[in-house]
């Protein structure tokens, strides 16, 4: 090499060191601003979750600053709409060790496979004791894993059965019941539609395992190392086809998810709906005259002698593994599910509470006319199968199940039970 190419070669690496001394704590600074609130500020908290359009949660938010006497402020960061969208996202970053997630939005089913991939810390200590005081057992065991609490219920969320004054009198109590009084109104010639998430999704997953619950099942043994299914999901399975094939059944059942049932009861068409709290606001807004005979009832059983145990959903808050302020974030996340922000979520957003007091808040019930319905439900409530492995079984569980229609009670339960196992062990290819 020339003494001219040593040269430039020497002065590039020069310039490139320079830069390095230059960018390197320009960039430092830059992070560290962004992870405190500017130079002197107080440190700035980043939450993320799902996109709340009430603005109860950007409330919960700025309660919580204010409420810190400026020792920290947080910033509500809005994850996609969807939840596989919103856990890609987390994950991505999370296994990128990404220091700005302070406190996280998860999904009730994520628990399990983010504590054991290390991306969330667990709650000890005053900690845990602040979380667990007054909150719903049920709710609770989403956020446990291994004995270990590794996030605390923000809101839950449980179906009750949502039916026509106009056109039934006393609610069914039971599966048995509701397509019975279907089968009556359709001979009448009258709405007798049991809506119901049908597609092949998420939905189709706690629809069958709210049934294997309410028989006395489960999907998983108890260390969820293997499927528990058995006659109880063979019950519940032809329960799904005996309506798929009755003439309770949309003809849009195979496609159906919360918003088409919701749609559909508005339209008329329907007698009875299984769904979430948020059709009652959406009742009253879209379809006064029909919202005057909208009523609600528990979720059907499946034996008369035994309660019905609805899945719950909802949201659990956790502390991210690589937060530069784990100490302020466990704080706040007490802060964001505290009794006023849960108030303003369920009567806002419809998100029902997590915390046992509100139940019995009259002022809250005044404006929660089915808090009573709710409470019942969550008492005798199932989760869904708690696993890291639980995105392969669900698919595993809503790909055998569909068409509802389609179903074959014992052999769909086998083929099932036989998916699960490879899942869990993460063998073999996910349908």
């Amino acid at each position: 090499m020339s003494g001219e190419g040593r040269g430039a070669e020497l002065w590039r690496a020069v310039v490139q060191r320079l830069r390095r001394l230059i960018v390197l704590p320009l960039l430092a600074s830059l992070l560290t601003a962004c992870g405190s609130g500017g130079s002197g500020g107080p440190p700035t908290l980043n939450w993320y979750n799902f996109p709340d359009d009430s603005g109860a949660l950007a409330e919960a938010a700025q309660n919580c600053t204010r409420g810190s006497g400026g020792r920290y402020r947080i910033a509500y960061n809005k994850l996609p709409r969807t939840a596989d969208g919103q856990r890609q996202q987390l994950v991505r970053r999370l296994a990128a060790e990404d220091r700005s997630i302070d406190i996280m939005g998860l999904d009730v089913t994520w628990t399990p496979e983010f504590a054991e991939a290390g991306w969330i810390l667990p709650w000890s200590g005053e900690d845990r004791t602040r979380a667990e005081e007054g909150t719903l057992k049920v709710p609770l065991q989403t956020g446990t894993w291994n004995d270990r609490l590794y996030a605390v219920p923000y809101n839950t969320n449980t179906q009750l059965l949502w039916y026509r004054s106009d056109l039934v009198g006393d609610p069914p109590a039971t599966w048995s019941a509701m397509l019975d009084e279907a089968r009556r109104l359709a001979g009448e010639g009258k709405p007798h539609y049991v809506e119901i998430q049908g597609a092949q999704y998420e939905g189709l997953t706690v629809w069958f395992n709210t049934l294997v619950a309410s028989a006395g099942g489960s999907v998983l043994n108890a260390d969820a190392t293997a499927p528990s299914l058995g006659p109880p999901a063979v019950r519940a399975a032809g329960i799904m086809r005996d309506l798929a094939r009755s003439p309770a059944a949309d003809p849009s059942l195979p496609n159906q998810m919360e918003d088409q049932n919701r749609l559909a009861m508005e339209a008329g068409t329907a007698a009875f709906e299984l769904n979430y709290p948020f059709v009652y606001p959406a009742m009253q807004a879209n379809n006064p005259e029909l919202f005057e005979h909208f009523r609600w009832a528990p979720y059907p059983r499946v034996d008369a002698s035994r309660p019905a145990r609805p899945t719950i959903g909802g949201i659990d808050l956790a502390v991210g593994a690589y937060s530069r302020h784990p100490d302020l974030a466990f704080e706040a996340a007490l802060c964001l599910r505290n009794k006023e922000n849960q108030i303003n979520a369920a009567v806002k957003g419809g998100l029902p509470p997590t915390l046992r007091e509100l139940y019995f808040d009259e002022e809250f019930v005044k404006s929660y006319p089915f808090a009573d319905a709710i409470f019942r439900s969550l008492e005798n409530a199932s989760v869904r199968p708690q696993t890291p492995a639980y995105q392969n079984v669900s698919i595993v569980i809503s790909h055998t199940l569909s068409p509802p229609s389609a179903i074959d009670p014992e052999s769909s339960v086998e083929t099932m039970s036989s998916q699960i196992q490879d899942a869990l062990e993460s063998k073999g290819l996910v349908p």
